[in-house]
């Protein structure tokens, strides 16, 4: 089976609509999986895993569960990639809060990554706070979880503003994975990358 037709299968699984309420569906893992790709600390695969969740989904068998959770892994390695390759991430959904940001695949997406976020919060800020929330800020736009904090509330006031913020969360992304993985703070093995 293509990479491909896993996701599109773990697509499903996770919008379908038995999964717990607090589970994350398939735009919001992606973002969640995209920030566990920044971290500076790895997050045990099955701590993600089971907090992907909120509680552990009725798999129809073993192999499905299996299936599921090396998928997820996958996806995981393959943002990684994208990453530390110094590409844009593709985003899977539009980079647009609409007309009804709440609504909106971009906010479940942001949602996503800020839950990747709070599993290890101290982390990510332990070493270059003032940076990492500068660039963290359109996300934290775009999630909507801060809009009762003035300052996001008077952001939130101004739509243009916005939707030009989220427009970059893509190139904030690469900068903060390369902050947060800085090579001249933490040798890392010498691996070779396709040219």
């Amino acid at each position: 089976m293509s990479f491909a037709e896993q996701l599109s299968r773990l697509q499903a699984f996770l919008d379908a609509d038995e999964l717990h309420d607090e589970a994350l569906d398939y735009v919001a893992a992606h973002g969640y999986l995209t920030a566990l790709s920044i971290c500076a600390e790895p997050v045990p695969e099955r701590e993600w895993i089971d907090a992907l969740f909120a509680e552990a989904p009725h798999y129809r068998s073993d192999e499905e569960r299996a299936d599921i959770e090396n998928t997820l892994i996958q996806l995981k390695a393959h943002i990684t990639r994208q990453l530390a390759a110094d590409e844009e991430p593709e985003m899977p959904c539009d980079l647009d809060l609409g007309e009804e940001p709440d609504d909106s695949d971009l906010r479940g997406w942001c949602i996503g990554f800020m839950e990747g976020v709070f599993l290890r919060e101290s982390i990510w800020f332990e070493s270059a706070e003032e940076e990492v929330s500068e660039l963290l800020l359109p996300i934290m736009v775009g999630s909507g979880l801060f809009d009762e904090q003035p300052e996001f509330a008077e952001i939130a006031q101004d739509p243009d503003l916005m939707d030009e913020m989220v427009e970059h969360i893509p190139e904030q992304l690469t900068a903060l994975f390369l902050l947060c993985n800085a090579p001249d703070e933490k040798p890392v093995p010498n691996k070779s990358r396709p040219h």
